[in-house]
């Protein structure tokens, strides 16, 4: 009997140590003179690690609260699915065993998909399933969505199982949702609320394949989860308060290939305050702290942003500078104004 060890296509090269239960198990059945070996363990146990994220570090039993895997064989037919739902995913140990007979493997496993809460929706499967017919989609009421997304991580993982095998794998995660904070800072002491303001984000987002790639259907218009204003202090020259107006969203995965806008509206005067190539300014900071990283590995590791504007009395935006997840970014022209 054999002990494999497998990792999916997001691990950066990681040594996998065999399970001490499963080598003396198969020493025992191996070591006798019966040719029985149905006490022996075969099939899959699975670890899953979410670290592609911006601290490179596992957050799957902090964030993952339940998980759904499909597994498909090598056909693309399907076989099975599995799900865990309790408290045993917080456990840094934790471990799914899958009994498969040999074969090779797709598996696709979903962190967020199996929860009451979820927020996207998946198609019903039968014998007849096929890989290529797996797919996530957002909730939406027509295209528009105004809600705090439940987070949703991918993974994916080939596996190949001989006879008798018993295979550790470990499936590598991503996650594919997003919160964006904007907040709009009034430079002059004029008091500002995010009732004077609709905000949107568009982006033709909502459906992901078996790969997780994106699947055009149509723009999705995402309005904020939450809104609200605030005074976060005063001017360092004099008493005058420092006025802001923020509105938080949720979206589905940001991809390079998509041209999502944020768009602000004037509510009293009916004019845009700006419309903006969202990824690109999201980038920005890339551009400058990530210069070594690919653009789509940073939006995808990358789920948490907050961007400060600066409005003039009439309640302009100075395209000067922005600040995005805390850094300065100073603005030249860019594609898409």
């Amino acid at each position: 009997m054999k002990l494999k060890s497998i990792v999916s296509p997001f691990a950066v090269t990681k040594r996998l140590l065999c399970l001490l239960v499963a080598a003396i198990g198969c020493i025992a059945c191996e070591g006798t003179i019966f040719t029985d070996q149905s006490d022996c363990p075969r099939g899959l146990s699975l670890r899953f690690v979410y670290d592609y994220n911006m601290e490179y570090a596992n957050a799957f039993p902090k964030k993952v609260d339940c998980l759904t895997l499909y597994i498909f064989d090598e056909n693309g037919n399907y076989v099975k699915t599995l799900t865990e739902t309790s408290a045993v995913l917080a456990d840094e140990a934790y471990r799914m065993n899958v009994e498969l007979d040999a074969g090779n493997y797709t598996l696709i496993a979903y962190g967020g998909l199996a929860c009451g809460k979820t927020s996207f929706s998946f198609p019903q499967f039968t014998r007849a399933t096929k890989l290529n017919e797996l797919y996530v989609e957002l909730k939406h009421n027509n295209f528009t969505s105004n809600e705090a997304l439940h987070g949703l991580y991918y993974g994916k993982l080939d596996v190949s199982v001989q006879e008798d095998d018993f295979v550790e794998g470990t499936v590598y995660m991503m996650k594919n949702t997003n919160n964006v904070k904007i907040a709009l800072q009034q430079i002059n002491g004029k008091t500002i609320a995010a009732s004077q303001f609709t905000f949107e984000i568009t982006d033709d987002n909502s459906y992901l394949d078996q790969n997780n790639k994106v699947v055009k259907k149509g723009d999705v218009i995402y309005s904020p989860w939450t809104t609200g204003e605030e005074i976060v202090g005063s001017w360092e020259d004099n008493d005058t308060p420092v006025s802001v107006a923020w509105a938080e969203f949720s979206t589905s995965r940001l991809v390079v290939e998509n041209n999502p806008r944020l768009t602000i509206t004037n509510n009293e005067t009916g004019e845009e305050v700006f419309s903006i190539p969202l990824k690109e300014y999201l980038l920005l900071l890339r551009s400058e702290l990530y210069a070594d990283m690919k653009a789509q590995e940073y939006l995808d590791r990358e789920s948490e942003w907050s961007m400060v504007f600066f409005l003039d009395d009439g309640f302009r935006w100075v395209n000067v500078q922005i600040i995005i997840n805390g850094w300065t970014v100073r603005l030249n022209h860019i594609d898409g104004m």
